[in-house]
């Protein structure tokens, strides 16, 4: 059960998706990402029994119960898929798209106050689960993982996400993952001196550190 994708826990074990949600609520945060991320269909079909509907209205629910009467806002989150697109892998761009369709939809159901797409490294895929998005209704917030090179591991510059989402009307860009907040500020001031939107900044960390006994902190 360690091994099962952590979305299966909206259904499996609620509780404690809700008890996650109320210590960063607690913490602090004003705005709760619904656990979501990579509950895509071809992912929820392959691991489990349920349906995407099922899965991702039920982390966007348990989300809003834990916001209620806090001023809190719920982001419906969303990642990348496993797989490329063309002509670096087999996905289409219809069925991509057909892919976030499904599951950004499930998530309004339970209305979300915001999406946030992360952790993108492709900015074609990042541009039409951002395409999808914006058809909700909702402000829509895109994050790109890069590399200390900075660009993304398919190659993508900061230039390169700014045209490719700035005319879709994004409410908001930034980086997300990979790289600690040492490494990921010079990628952030590249954004801020090229476009005006509302930056996003969540960065790693840091990398664990393994002790000695093997465990690591």
């Amino acid at each position: 059960e360690d091994k099962l994708p952590v979305w299966n826990y909206n259904l499996r074990n609620p509780a404690a998706v809700r008890e996650l949600a109320d210590e960063y609520i607690a913490a602090g945060a004003r705005i709760i990402l619904a656990n979501t991320f990579g509950a895509n269909g071809p992912a929820v079909r392959y691991a489990s029994d349920y349906t995407v509907e099922e899965v991702v209205s039920a982390g966007v629910r348990i989300a809003r119960e834990a916001a209620a009467g806090t001023g809190v806002q719920v982001a419906l989150s969303a990642g990348p898929l496993t797989q490329l697109l063309e002509p670096y892998g087999r996905l289409k761009r219809a069925e991509v798209r057909q892919i976030y369709q499904e599951m950004l939809g499930a998530g309004m159901a339970e209305h979300p106050d915001l999406i946030m797409l992360q952790t993108f490294m492709d900015v074609e895929m990042m541009r039409i689960a951002a395409e999808a998005a914006m058809e909700c209704g909702v402000p829509v917030f895109c994050t790109m993982t890069f590399e200390r090179v900075g660009k993304t591991m398919m190659g993508n510059s900061v230039e390169d996400v700014l045209q490719a989402l700035t005319p879709l009307g994004i409410g908001a860009v930034g980086i997300n993952c990979s790289l600690g907040p040492d490494l990921a500020l010079p990628i952030l001031r590249e954004f801020s001196e090229k476009t005006d939107l509302p930056l996003v900044f969540k960065p790693n960390a840091g990398k664990p550190i393994l002790k000695a006994d093997g465990s690591a902190r």
